[in-house]
Formats: structure tokens, sequence, C-alpha cells
């Protein structure tokens, strides 16, 4: 795959760090522990993160090194084997996560700021979150609950799902989460294939000012789930009102009761690879892959990222905006290694007006907000201008992940929001809890462009041929190990899944099923999901690319496009738009839509039809729903291309379910000549 001229936009460098900014970076910190401890100099982000893949088992020492991981054993050798899959990472050390979280346990600065549309705001201490993980770590073992045990959760971002956790991970449980804002049968996907031991789970949560009751669907849940002995009840705001009682579930717990005693926070140290939790793909077209990371994984990896890839210190905040479903929630909770708090926000970030989550970022002086890119994006069409609704003195950085994040929200950010910003698109995901390429505090912003690979990610572009290339659109391959890939997926024991997912085109490599092309500047761009690659007239193109064009029109709020490819037949690639209020698809906007295809893309990817929806089918994380939509006009059955409660927006896929039957109709239909 190539990309055209047209396409590759120039060089525009939004921000560069000054040498005040990049002086009390822990990247920098790092890098001179590198030249005084090892003899190793590095003039460029470039040359350190070529040693990083070249000598791999150096660097991951040395990041064990640099922030002196607490283990028993002996953490030679790094590696028993290179193998991809089956690296075998520190086979002879035992560790714990929960450990390193409370290394950096101090009064000076709370742990948690947690916000609920229904409770407000209010702080935990670091002391008061050991206290409560300790209790619950006691009574979870007064259960019977030990290490390999699974404990499954059923709450939204609120303090206690943390606590819950990192009591699970000190005794060497391993956790699992499903979002309360997820159906029954989505959560039966995933909790099912584990067979949890243990369920926590609220009553209710808000969210955009209404109460969401769920004591009936946890009543479904524990019907379908019989290996859960407990349930531990964590009052929403339906049970939290006096009038009401805490319901009926079959061997219910409280909280309350859960976190009374007063006992001492144990760390069992374990094996490198024991696994830590059990995170699960999307599950729009199929059972979900219970994708398992280990606990050494993890610690090693959160603290390259979060404080060498992202910056964070122990006076920072960290906002990230997602559901105890998303992997960002894992990866914000990896901001409690660095010694920063981390700021839990509940609820609807435009609840009860679009500035509130800005005003809220103001108020708690959060220095490093994350986000899905389309909340950027939508904030722009709604024409928001945050630094005109707070001053954000304290906000240093600004991450945007899910999708790409397209140049207009690049220059919207340094415009409306704040000119003197770190502002970085990331990409990794739910396989490696991390970043494959991501972002740097020492280097430049460009526009549309993510900064750099993360140090010690081996990731190349490939073309057709197997090979790596330079400023050309191939798939996204990692050439070696990392400790964040998972260990195995839980009910895979012959790992064939596994295989299939990652290592069936190029074995022995990691291929991601992402278009991206890298710049002879260590910069990179992601241009969709390889999968639902458009393939027009023998030219190749990610659906990203026609994203970034549609959307900057002001009249487009939202987009799909889908490459259908019939048998013996020729290709039909519709668009669909989601238009702001006031605008309607007629052939004058029509005509606008296909002239900056042909003008900013390419002539042979104007669609050949263009349809207004209210709704871009999206997955519970937000991400546009290509695959399952080619399916499903491609002529698949509906119920085997999407499960409605894996949607963010089940009612969306009526439009499509109707347009695939008229499809279907048509080309059914006699051909004439």
């Amino acid at each position: 795959m190539t990309t055209s001229n047209a396409l590759v936009a120039p060089v525009e460098v939004l921000w560069t760090p000054q040498s005040d900014q990049i002086e009390p970076t822990r990247l920098t910190a790092y890098m001179r522990w590198l030249a005084t401890d090892r003899g190793l100099s590095f003039n460029t982000y470039g040359a350190l993160w070529q040693w990083s893949v070249d000598e791999l088992e150096a660097f991951w020492q040395s990041i064990w090194d640099y922030f002196d991981v607490q283990a028993d054993g002996d953490c030679e050798p790094v590696l028993g084997t290179q193998d991809m899959p089956g690296a075998q990472w520190f086979p002879n050390a035992q560790l714990n996560y929960a450990e390193h979280v409370f290394r950096r346990a101090t009064d000076e600065r709370p742990a948690i700021i947690a916000r609920s549309e229904d409770t407000g705001t209010y702080e935990v201490s670091w002391s008061d979150l050991q206290r409560d993980t300790g209790a619950m770590a006691a009574y979870l073992r007064a259960l019977g609950v030990g290490p390999g045990d699974r404990v499954a959760s059923y709450m939204p971002n609120r303090p206690e799902t943390v606590v819950a956790f990192l009591a699970c991970a000190s005794l060497g449980a391993i956790w699992s989460s499903c979002s309360p804002d997820m159906g029954a049968t989505v959560v039966l996907d995933r909790f099912r294939q584990i067979e949890p031991k243990v369920l926590l789970a609220v009553d209710s949560y808000s969210y955009n000012g209404k109460t969401h009751d769920r004591r009936e669907l946890v009543d479904e849940l524990l019907g379908a789930l019989p290996t859960v002995r407990h349930v531990i009840h964590v009052a929403g705001p339906i049970c939290r009102a006096a009038s009401h009682k805490p319901p009926a579930w079959r061997d219910r717990k409280e909280w309350s009761e859960a976190i009374a005693a007063d006992a001492e926070l144990r760390f069992e140290r374990l094996p490198f690879s024991h696994p830590l939790w059990i995170v699960y793909s999307s599950g729009t077209t199929g059972l979900p892959k219970a994708i398992v990371h280990s606990q050494g994984g993890i610690v090693l990896t959160h603290l390259k990222t979060m404080a060498l890839q992202h910056d964070l210190r122990p006076a920072d905040r960290l906002l990230f905006l997602g559901g105890t479903g998303w992997i960002v929630w894992n990866l914000q909770l990896g901001a409690l290694l660095t010694g920063a708090s981390i700021v839990l926000y509940d609820g609807n970030p435009a609840w009860p007006d679009a500035a509130a989550l800005w005003r809220f970022i103001d108020e708690q002086k959060v220095t490093l907000f994350g986000c899905g890119a389309a909340y950027l994006i939508n904030c722009k069409k709604d024409g928001l201008r945050p630094r005109d609704i707070a001053p954000l003195q304290s906000l240093r950085a600004i991450n945007a992940t899910g999708s790409p994040l397209p140049v207009d929200a690049y220059h919207w950010v340094y415009d409306a929001v704040k000119p003197d910003l770190w502002l970085a698109s990331i990409s990794g995901g739910t396989d490696i809890a991390s970043g494959f390429v991501a972002c740097a505090p020492i280097l430049p912003v460009t526009a549309g462009e993510i900064q750099c690979r993360e140090l010690g990610v081996a990731a190349y572009a490939f073309n057709d041929k197997g090979e790596s290339v330079i400023d050309e659109v191939g798939e996204l391959v990692i050439t070696k190990p990392m400790p964040s890939m998972p260990i195995f997926f839980w009910g895979d024991p012959e790992h064939r899944r596994y295989l299939e997912s990652y290592f069936e085109m190029y074995p022995g490599l990691w291929r991601h099923g992402d278009w991206i092309r890298f710049t002879e500047r260590g910069t990179s761009v992601i241009y969709g999901r390889s999968d639902s690659t458009i393939n027009r007239y023998g030219i190749r193109m990610g659906t990203a690319e026609i994203y970034r064009v549609v959307e900057e029109l002001p009249e487009i709020r939202d987009s799909l496009v889908i490459d259908l490819e019939y048998l013996g037949r020729p290709s039909f690639m519709p668009l669909f738009v989601v238009l702001e209020p006031d605008q309607v698809l007629n052939d004058a906007l029509k005509a606008r839509i296909v002239q900056q295809i042909k003008t900013k893309a390419s002539a042979r990817h104007v669609p050949n039809e263009i349809y207004q929806v209210d709704e871009i089918p999206r997955t519970l994380t937000g991400k546009k729903m290509e695959v399952p939509v080619r399916k499903l006009l491609l002529g698949a059955e509906p119920e085997k291309v999407a499960s409605p409660d894996a949607m963010a927006n089940p009612k969306s896929i009526s439009f499509f379910q109707r347009l695939a039957e008229q499809l279907k109709n048509e080309l059914n239909a006699p051909q004439t000549s």
C-alpha cells in the first residue's frame, strides 16, 4: 500500500518544547542516568529508541534498575527466550504490582480525586487507599480467594473499584472488569469465559443526570454465572437513598462489611508471568478475546510508559476519560506506580453542560488529560473554546487515543484550548495495555502525526513483500517481544486463537492490523484498520484518510466509509455522514463532499453514493464499527456481525440493516446489458 503525495500533508510543527520544559522531564533524567550509570549517551530520542530495540535485554534491565523494581529471586536472565509468542521475561523473579503502587504512598497529596454525578467531588488519601485495600484483601482471603482465582467487577469509575483491583493484585487474584453501562449479553460473553469466584457489583449508576438501575441485570448475571460464590455490593445512587434496601442478590455481602476490618496490607510476590488481569477485545463480531497480561509485564511497561513516555511526575494529576471496560482505565492506574494522583471522572463529560469537564479539569488542577480522539473532535464541532471557559493553567498535556486525531483537531487544540501544550496522539490498545507509537516530552508536535515509537517497541511498516518501509503505508508489525504482550488468551489452551490474532500473516512477528506510515523523522500516521481497507481500482487507502478530509467540512459531524467488493460485480463504496443539526444532505452538499475528496484525497476514492444517517455505529469504547457494517452490507446475518450489548448506540445499526436488504434485492435483480 502506498500513499499519494496529495494525502501526505506538509510538515507543520505546532509545538516545540523549550529547554526549561525538557530539562525537568523524567525522560531527560533517565537519559542522564544512562550516561552516568551505564556510559550510554544519546543525543536524540531516535538514537535512544534504536538502542532500546537493538539491545532489548539491556534496555529492559535498565528500566528494572532505574525504577528500582522490588523483587525476590534473580533478575537475570531478562529474557529466557525471545520467541513470539512465548517470550519468557525475567523467569527467575517474583514481584507484586500493588507493592509497587504503595511504595510511593505519601500524605503530601491525594492518591485519588473522584467525581461522580451523584456524589460530587472528593479526595482519597494514600493512607486511606492503603487501609481500604488491606481490609479488602483480608476480606477476600477470608472468602477463600487466593492466587489465580478470578474476581469480576461490574462497577463504575469509582475509588471502590480501584481498591478492589489493588486488593486482588496484592494477593495474586486475577482481576476482570466490565462497565455497568454494558448489557447482560456482552458482560456474560466476557465473564462466562473466566468463571469468576467473586463478583463486585453496583446496584445503579448515574449518567447524564439520570439514574440507571442495574439490580435486575445483576440478578441475570448471577443466574448465568454459577461459579460466583460471593457478591460484594457497592451502593449506587438508588441504595444510597434512605428509602431503598440493598438488593436481594444471592450470597450478597456489603462493601462496608468488606472494608470494616483493620488489616495490614500484605503483598504476595508472584512469578513475573503471573496473571494480573483479564481484558477483552470489543466483541462486536463474536466472542471477545479474553486477553491475559502478567503482573511483571504491566509493572515494567507502565513504569516506562507512564513515567518516560507520558512524563508523569509525583505531583501530577492524570484524568483519563473512559469507563472501567476500556483499557485506558487500566492504563490510568499505572499513574499510581509513578506516585502521581489519578482523577476519576464518573459520568457524562457534557453534563450538566458542554463545558463541565473543562471547568473540572481547571478546578482540580489536572496536569495530563487523556480522552478518545472523538471527544476532542466533538468539542471542536460544538464550537467549544475551553480557554474561554477556564484558564487551564495546570494543564500541561493532552493525550488522544481510540482513533486517529485529524489535523484540524490538532489546530483546534492549540487555538481553543492552550497554545503552549503538549498534544500527544497515541496508538496501542487492549492487546498490550500501552502504546506501540505514542509520545515523548522532549519531541515537537507535528500536525496529524504521532510523535514516536515507544522505547523498547520494535515497530515497523511492512509492505506487501514483507519489507520494512519508510514514507510508505504498510502493515504495523512488531518484530521483537514486549513485556506487556499477552501471556495467553483465557480458554485458548493450544494458543490457536492467539496465533491467528497476531502471528498468522508473519509467523514469529506480531501483525497488529493497522495501516501505518513512518516518516524519516520517526513520526507516524495511522490510516485505519488494515482489515477495513479501501481498495479502489488497484489503489488502497486507509479509511482514516477519507474521514480526515470529509470531516473537515463544517456541515459534517461524523462519517463512515465502506468499500464493498462483490464477487463478479463492480465494487460499491458508500459514504455515510452525520450532519450538524441545521444541515441537509442536498445535491450542493454532496458536490462539496465529492470535491473535497477529489482535491484532498483522490478522485478514485469518490464514493458511489452518499447517505445521511442519524448516527455512526460505534463500539462501547467509541470506535467506528467499519468491519461489522461492511460484513452486514455484504450479506452477513445481522445477529452475527454485531451484538447490541457491545455497541454504544445499538439503534444506529437499523439503517444499515435496511440498506443491506435493499442492496441484496438490487444485486439479485436481473442484470441487463
